[in-house]
């Protein structure tokens, strides 16, 4: 079991459309974490819209299967603060099923998912490398489609504003 606390708007995949007035923002306790990730030459125009803290418990068999995050709405670089204990992400691709890069995440440690790590792999947590709690705050920005120029750019920009506020409350899935 993995308990999900989200701040951002709330997405219907299948349909390519999402809902902003319940998003008041990432939280107050982001703005510093944003803040130093601005200061990584990688990230420093990182405009994240999203953040997911999930929370694993290895006493309920926390894990989550091998998945894409959405490419429709969530751009390239996903950005992961894994907290509370080490932890093992998974990558597989299904062109093949036989190869497996275990990557591991240091407590406190930060990881950015891009290229073809987001693009080409599969990306989950295995049962058996949950050893005790674990906190993941996933970080999401906009694909081009939602940025300047692209089709939906003043959603876009509506959903940079509210989440830089950083007033947000969790909005439930």
């Amino acid at each position: 079991m993995v308990d999900i606390y989200d701040f951002g708007p709330k997405v219907n995949f299948k349909k390519k459309k999402l809902r902003m007035e319940k998003f008041t923002g990432l939280p107050n306790y982001a703005r510093t974490l944003v803040e130093r990730m601005h200061s990584l030459a990688e990230l420093q125009d990182f405009q994240p819209v999203e953040l997911c803290n999930l929370e694993y418990s290895s006493e309920r068999g926390a894990a989550i299967d091998p998945h894409f995050d959405d490419f429709w709405i969530w751009g390239d670089r996903l950005v992961t603060l894994n907290l509370i204990s080490d932890s093992i992400l998974s990558f597989t691709n299904d062109s093949d099923p036989c190869v497996e890069v275990q990557v591991p995440l240091l407590q406190r440690s930060l990881i950015i998912v891009t290229d073809e790590a987001r693009n080409v792999w599969k990306h989950g947590i295995h049962r058996h490398h949950i050893s005790s709690t674990r906190m993941a705050m996933t970080f999401r920005e906009l694909t081009p489609e939602f940025l300047d120029g692209g089709e939906r750019a003043s959603d876009g920009q509506q959903l940079i504003n509210i989440s830089l506020t950083f007033e947000g409350c969790a909005v439930g899935l």
